[in-house]
């Protein structure tokens, strides 16, 4: 039998999260929303305080705190497994504190210059994800010559870097950052070629959830109805072998894999 990928959760405690429309929960709110997310069958709860949509600005670091880190020591309290989505070092110290056990930074340890230190002094996941420059400047860096080649060329580079600043190698997991300076060409081709993402020899997430490159495929799509398109990508991330799919809409997700597993033939 096929074994499905796991599923994490994204819980965004953010007033501008692009794919909540908007939505500011209190931390009360926030928790009960990372217990339904795992109750659906998240193996990791996201809790990401600061929007990376295109052109985000940047939250200070005490807001963020503010927003993340209370949720995170609530979840972990209950036993949820929980993963902190920042780009800011001081966020990641306080949420691995409060029990969370992966870093998920969309800037792969380059946004904060104390991150790496931080990332290699815990025995945390690390997920590094590609993402040219930043939020804010990422769209306008969108050009490739080969798109697959270069983000597994940036990746790889990457991940020789955290190895040398001293995350083991064991506990990084890859994210190829699907629609992160990504035009629907270039996400198109990596998402055709996931299975290429292999060859760095790592856990491989696939972040494609409620994502533009739906929108762009099946026309001008509102997020609450890009649930099909969602579940098509994370049925494609399987198919390719893929470690871990980020995904707003857990119970969906997980029943659409579970059916995956239990009917696909082995092909070993």
């Amino acid at each position: 039998m096929r074994r499905r990928p796991r599923i994490m959760g994204i819980l965004n405690v953010t007033p501008d999260s692009f794919s909540e429309g908007g939505r500011a929960y209190t931390t009360a709110q926030a928790v009960a929303a990372g217990m339904r997310l795992a109750e659906d069958g998240a193996d990791i709860v996201d809790v990401g305080g600061e929007s990376t949509r295109p052109g985000a600005d940047e939250v200070p670091l005490a807001e963020e705190l503010r927003r993340t880190v209370p949720v995170v020591r609530a979840l972990a309290g209950a036993g949820i497994a929980v993963s902190i989505d920042t780009m800011k070092a001081g966020v990641m110290r306080a949420a691995l504190d409060a029990g969370a056990t992966m870093l998920n930074d969309v800037s792969a340890l380059q946004a904060d210059p104390d991150s790496m230190a931080v990332a290699a002094g815990a025995d945390a996941a690390v997920v590094l994800m590609h993402m040219p420059g930043n939020p804010r400047t990422m769209q306008a860096l969108a050009h490739y010559d080969e798109p697959v080649e270069d983000v597994l060329a940036a990746l790889q580079k990457r991940v020789e870097a955290a190895v040398a600043g001293g995350v083991e190698r064991r506990r990084i997991v890859v994210d190829p950052g699907i629609g992160f300076g990504k035009k629907l060409a270039h996400n198109l081709a990596i998402l055709r070629a996931l299975e290429r993402f292999h060859a760095l020899g790592l856990p491989v997430m696939l972040g494609a959830s409620r994502k533009a490159v739906i929108a762009g495929v099946v026309g001008d799509t509102p997020m609450a109805e890009r649930l099909p398109g969602s579940l098509a990508l994370a049925l494609r991330g399987a198919e390719a072998g893929v470690s871990w799919v980020r995904v707003h809409d857990v119970a969906a997700t997980r029943q659409a894999l579970l059916l995956w597993e239990a009917a696909w033939p082995d092909r070993n």
